[in-house]
C-alpha cells in the first residue's frame, strides 16, 4: 500500500506541476485537483485489488488496464516505460519542464515512435530525426493559436504524439484510424495539410498576411525539408515572403541527404561551438535591433551609403554563414544557422530569440539533423534512401510488384535501344529503379520533387534524339500538368509517361491517391492513353511506348498490391495492337468493359453472376485513347446492358465510352449504359481491399450493379451483405 501511494503521489506531483503552469482559471484548477485525486484513489484501489488477487489477474493484464494507452491485443504490453511522456497530453504541458526533462522526453518519444511504427509499418525515420526540433517548437510557440505547418507527413509523428493523438498512433494509416499526414479535419493543431511537400511556406505566408490584415498577433512557423527545396514552389514562396516582409519563421530541416551521391561527398555545413555561438548571435535581439537601426541610419544618410552598408553586411554575413546561405538572404529571408537539430538547448535558445521580436520580417533557421535518421524507409514510393542502396540489396527486395515489372520491361527495351533513358520525379525514387541504375547509371535522371522540370526536361531529351520514359507517381504528375500540355502534347513530342501509384493507394489515403490521371491525360488530343490489366500487358505497353516515336504516350502502373503471378521471360509476351481491346469471356445478358486492373474485378463479378445463372461478357478495353470503337459497338449491339468499370474519377474512361456511344447513336436503341468509377469524394486510408469496398469497385459491387440493372434488387442486396 505504501509503495503504491508513493508512486501515485509522484504521478500527481509531476502532472500538477505541468498543469499549473498553464493559463487556466481557479475553477478549472479546482476541478483538475479533484479529478486527479479521484484518479489517485482509483489507482490505489486497483493496486490493492491486484495484490489480493494475483492468481486471478496477471501483472501483464493489469498493466493493460491501467496504462495510458489502450490495450489493443497486447500491442503495448512490452513497451518501454515513458514517465515524462505519460504526463504530456498537449503542448502546454511542456512549458514547465526543465531541459533535462525535455531531453528525457525526446528519448521517450523516439522510443514510442520506434515501438509503434515498427509494428504498424509506416516509414518513421524522418520523424525520429526531428523529435528534438518538434519539442522545441511546441515549447517556445503556443499552438494552436500559433500556426505550425509541416510539408511532409513522415516528419509529423512526434507532433501528433504531443498534440493529443498518442493513444491513436497505433491506428495510423489504417481504416478509421488517424492519417499519416497532417489534416485540418483531424486536429486543430494541424494548421494545414501536408503530404506532397513544398506547400508549407506558401500556406504559411498566406496565414501571416491574413493575420496582419486582421490585426492579430499570432505567429506562423513552417517546417520544410531539404527534399522540398528541390521544388520551385518553395523559392516562389520565399521570394514573395521576402517582398511582403510579413513576420514568419521558416525552419529548414536539413538531413544532409542529397539525391546525388557525388554531392553528398562535398562540403557540408558543420556544427561546432563556433557555429552554435554565431547562430545564437544572429538570432539575438540586440544584434538584430542593431542591424535594423543601422539600416535606418544609412538610409537617412543617403542612397549611396545605404547600398555600401548593404554590400558590407552581405559580405560580412557571407563570411560566417555556410556556403549557399546567401541565397536565402537574396530572396529576402534573414538567415540563422546552422543550428544543431539534436540540441534542445540550442534550438530553444534560437527559437525564443526569434519569437521575442515582433517586426523582423521572414526568418529562415537552418537546422541540421542526423543524416542517418533523415532518410525514410523504402516503402511504395515514399521517402527512401533510393540511390544509396546497392544493386545486390535491391535485387533481393524485389517482391513482384507492378513497379518491378515496369523496370524490368524498360531494362529489356534499353538493352535493345541505347537511346532509351529514364527520368524520375516525385518524393523519393522507387527501390525497383535501382536495378535500372545499376545497369545504366548514365541513363537515369532522378530530379526529386521537381515534376514540372522533369516533364520539360524529358521533352528536351526527346527533341535531342533520345527516348525518355518519364516515371512519375500519378498524384505528383498533377503538379506538372501545364508542362504536359504546353511542352509535350501541344508540340506532339514523344515522351513516354509511366504513371505509377495509379488508382487507390491503401494506407497513403487520399493524399497520394492517383484518381485523376485517366481524366486529365485522356482529354489531351495527341496522347495515347492505356492501362494494363496485368503484368503481361504492362510489358507489352512498355514495348508500345518504346516504339512510338510520333506522339506522346502514357500508361498506368498501380502502386498497391502484388502482380497476379511471377512473370516469365519478357520475350514470351504477346504484342498488343494500339487501340485494340479483347473479349475475355463471352455471355449474352450483361457486358462488363473493364479498364486496367479493374478487369480482374470484372472477372470476379462474372464468376459470382455465373452462380446465379447470369451469363456475362467480360472485355478488356486496354486503351482509353484511341478507344476500340469496334469492340464497344459489338458489346452494345449484342447486349442490352453495358457497364464500364475503372479505378479513376468521373470524366475518365467511362466518359469517353459514353461520348462515343452517344454520338454513334448506340444509346438511341435498347442499350442501357452504367459507369462504375471512384465516387465523387476522397477515399480515406485503409487497406486496398477496404478502399475498393468503400469505393464500390469490388467484384461483389460490380456484380450487384449488374443485378440491379436486371431488376434483381433483392439478390443485389444479399450479395453486398
Amino acid at each position: 500500500m505504501g509503495l503504491a501511494s508513493a508512486s501515485s503521489w509522484s504521478h500527481f506531483s509531476l502532472r500538477s506541476r505541468l498543469f499549473l503552469h498553464s493559463e487556466c482559471s481557479l475553477q478549472q484548477s479546482k476541478f483538475y485537483f479533484f479529478e486527479v485525486a479521484k484518479q489517485l484513489k482509483d489507482e490505489i484501489f486497483k493496486t490493492n485489488l491486484h495484490t489480493e488477487s494475483m492468481s486471478s489477474y496477471s501483472r501483464k493484464g493489469l498493466c493493460g488496464q491501467v496504462a495510458a494507452l489502450p490495450d489493443a491485443d497486447d500491442f503495448f504490453s512490452d513497451k518501454a516505460p515513458t514517465p515524462i511522456l505519460d504526463m504530456v497530453d498537449t503542448p502546454i504541458h511542456l512549458k514547465n519542464l526543465s531541459i533535462k526533462e525535455l531531453k528525457q522526453l525526446a528519448e521517450e518519444i523516439c522510443s514510442e515512435i520506434s515501438f509503434i511504427m515498427s509494428k504498424s509499418g509506416p516509414p518513421f525515420k524522418a520523424s525520429l530525426a526531428v523529435v528534438e526540433l518538434t519539442i522545441a517548437i511546441h515549447y517556445v510557440f503556443n499552438a494552436p493559436v500559433d500556426k505550425i505547418l509541416w510539408d511532409i507527413g513522415d516528419q509529423t509523428y512526434a507532433h501528433k504524439i504531443l498534440t493529443g493523438r498518442r493513444s491513436l498512433m497505433h491506428t495510423i494509416m489504417q481504416k478509421n484510424g488517424i492519417s499519416g499526414f497532417t489534416s485540418r479535419r483531424e486536429s486543430e493543431y494541424d494548421a494545414f495539410g501536408a503530404g506532397h511537400g513544398c506547400n508549407s511556406i506558401s500556406a504559411g505566408l498566406g496565414m501571416a498576411v491574413a493575420r496582419d490584415i486582421k490585426g492579430k498577433k499570432d505567429r506562423v512557423v513552417t517546417v520544410i525539408s531539404n527534399w522540398s527545396t528541390m521544388a520551385g514552389q518553395v523559392y516562389e514562396a520565399m521570394g514573395n515572403a521576402g517582398y511582403l516582409d510579413s513576420n514568419m519563421v521558416v525552419i529548414l530541416n536539413d538531413s544532409r541527404h542529397s539525391l546525388h551521391p557525388k554531392q553528398e561527398e562535398g562540403v557540408k555545413p558543420t556544427i561546432n561551438a563556433l557555429s552554435s555561438t554565431l547562430s545564437k548571435l544572429q538570432s539575438s535581439k540586440s544584434f538584430r535591433r542593431f542591424r535594423e537601426a543601422a539600416k535606418v541610419v544609412t538610409k537617412r544618410i543617403g542612397k549611396g551609403m545605404h547600398e555600401w552598408a548593404a554590400k558590407f553586411d552581405e559580405f560580412a554575413r557571407g563570411m560566417v554563414v555556410p556556403l549557399g546561405a546567401t541565397l536565402f538572404e537574396e530572396l529576402g529571408l534573414y538567415y540563422i544557422g546552422p543550428v544543431d537539430g539534436t540540441s534542445i538547448e540550442d534550438l530553444i535558445c534560437v527559437l525564443n530569440e526569434v519569437a521575442s521580436l515582433d517586426s523582423t520580417g521572414p526568418v529562415l533557421i537552418h537546422v541540421i539533423t542526423e543524416a542517418e535518421q533523415g532518410l525514410a524507409d523504402i516503402t511504395n514510393g515514399t521517402l527512401n534512401s533510393g540511390l544509396l542502396a546497392s544493386p545486390d540489396t535491391v535485387s533481393c527486395k524485389l517482391s513482384g510488384t507492378f513497379n518491378d515489372c515496369l523496370v524490368k520491361a524498360i531494362i529489356a527495351e534499353a538493352e535493345k535501344d541505347k537511346d532509351i533513358v529514364v527520368v524520375h520525379a516525385g518524393m523519393g525514387i522507387d527501390a525497383s529503379l535501382n536495378l535500372f541504375q545499376s545497369k545504366f547509371p548514365e541513363r537515369i535522371f532522378d530530379v526529386g520533387m521537381a515534376e514540372q522540370h522533369a516533364v520539360t526536361f524529358a521533352a528536351g531529351l526527346s527533341c535531342g534524339g533520345l527516348k525518355p520514359f518519364c516515371i512519375i507517381p500519378s498524384t505528383f504528375l498533377q503538379r506538372a500538368y501545364d508542362q504536359i500540355i504546353e511542352d509535350v502534347d501541344l508540340q506532339n513530342v514523344p515522351v513516354r509517361f509511366a504513371v505509377t501509384s495509379a488508382g487507390l493507394v491503401g494506407p497513403d489515403g487520399p493524399t497520394k491517391c492517383g484518381a485523376f490521371d485517366i481524366a486529365f491525360m485522356a482529354c489531351l488530343p495527341n496522347m495515347i492513353v492505356m492501362a494494363p490489366a496485368d503484368e503481361d500487358e504492362l510489358i507489352s505497353m512498355v514495348g508500345i511506348a518504346a516504339n512510338t516515336n510520333d506522339r506522346p504516350v502514357c500508361f498506368r502502373c498501380p502502386g498497391v498490391g502484388s502482380i497476379s503471378g511471377i512473370f516469365g521471360p519478357l520475350c514470351s509476351v504477346t504484342p498488343i495492337e494500339v487501340g485494340k481491346g479483347e473479349i475475355l469471356v463471352e455471355g449474352r445478358d450483361v457486358a462488363l468493359l473493364g479498364y486496367g486492373v479493374m478487369v480482374q474485378n470484372c472477372i470476379k463479378a462474372q464468376s459470382l453472376l455465373a452462380e446465379l445463372n447470369i451469363q456475362v461478357t467480360v472485355a478488356n478495353a486496354r486503351f482509353c485513347k484511341p478507344l476500340d470503337i469496334e469492340l464497344v459497338r459489338k458489346l452494345c449491339r449484342e447486349h442490352e446492358f453495358l457497364i464500364t468499370v475503372e479505378e479513376g474519377s468521373i470524366g475518365g474512361f467511362g466518359s469517353h465510352v459514353a461520348q462515343f456511344i452517344a454520338l454513334d447513336g448506340l444509346l438511341d436503341g435498347r442499350t442501357k449504359w452504367r459507369p462504375i468509377v471512384l465516387p465523387d469524394n476522397y477515399i480515406e486510408h485503409g487497406t486496398l481491399i477496404e478502399q475498393l469496398d468503400t469505393a464500390g469497385l469490388s467484384g461483389h459491387h460490380i456484380a450487384a450493379t449488374a443485378l440491379r440493372l436486371l431488376g434483381r434488387n433483392r439478390e443485389a442486396l444479399m450479395l453486398l451483405r
